[in-house]
């Protein structure tokens, strides 16, 4: 079900919005009436926009590398330089590059990790808070994993653990200025395949094996013993970032079929 007036006159940016539940969740921003500022490094993003524009929606792109706070600053400030201002902020960036067991990381596959999959959300927050401060008001979306509890990827388990650490203590610090600060810990979901690969290398024999493991250990965890979809996770994601969530804040909602990570 769409609620087509929630996001009326939002400035919406969203994160990782060339593909998966970022693109998805930008898509159903526009349809609900917001202004989307679409952020990605990928220009498949541009895509997505035109997609949105030939529906009659309103949206405008920005290409930046957001593991760099330079990159999250410029996303910011064509938001403010077109609309004037930024209402939510939706923090997608991010998913396991590698899947093995911890021993088996090198010191660079688990710096990159960590950029990949906190840095995006950290910097992001930071670059829109002056802003949000300027208005009193702001709602922040951050996505998390319940894959804080979980096998074979422990620097992106990290990673979300600094995430849901984040999300309760911006809550905390900023209630009081009238900024709403939550996240969706996502469970095992299925999505069409990558355009841009995390990692384009070819699997081991070894790699193939660790990640069945993950794919198992997903579906046991969950109540229901299955992956979601992409439209679940962006329904938990809408709700948070609409006023229909007016109340909550500092939490961090479990999106997995019942594995609360």
């Amino acid at each position: 079900m769409i609620f087509q007036d929630r996001f009326k006159n939002k400035i919406v940016i969203v994160t990782g919005a060339a593909q998966g539940i970022g693109r998805s969740v930008a898509i159903r921003v526009a349809a609900e009436n917001g202004y989307v500022v679409l952020a990605d490094r990928s220009e498949l993003v541009d895509e997505v926009a035109s997609e949105i524009r030939s529906t009659g929606g309103h949206a405008i792109t920005v290409q930046a590398d957001l593991e760099r706070y330079d990159g999250a600053q410029a996303v910011v400030d064509k938001a403010i330089h077109e609309f004037g201002r930024v209402d939510v902020l939706i923090n997608n960036v991010g998913g396991a590059i590698w899947m093995k067991p911890f021993d088996e990381f090198s010191e660079e596959q688990i710096i990159k990790e960590i950029n990949r999959s906190l840095f995006p959300t950290l910097w992001c927050c930071r670059a829109a808070l002056p802003e949000m401060l300027k208005h009193q008001y702001g709602v922040i979306v951050n996505v998390s994993s319940i894959a804080t509890r979980g096998i074979n990827r422990i620097p992106y388990s990290a990673a979300k653990g600094g995430v849901n650490a984040l999300t309760a203590s911006l809550a905390f610090e900023h209630a009081k200025n009238g900024i709403r600060v939550n996240a969706i810990a996502t469970g095992g979901t299925d999505a069409p395949p990558r355009k841009v690969p995390r990692n384009s290398a070819p699997l081991s024999e070894d790699e193939k094996v660790w990640m069945q493991q993950v794919v198992d250990q997903t579906k046991e965890r969950s109540l229901m013993g299955r992956y979601g979809t992409i439209d679940e996770q962006v329904n938990a994601i809408l709700f948070l970032a609409s006023e229909e969530s007016s109340y909550m804040t500092g939490s961090v909602i479990a999106v997995g079929g019942g594995d609360q990570g």
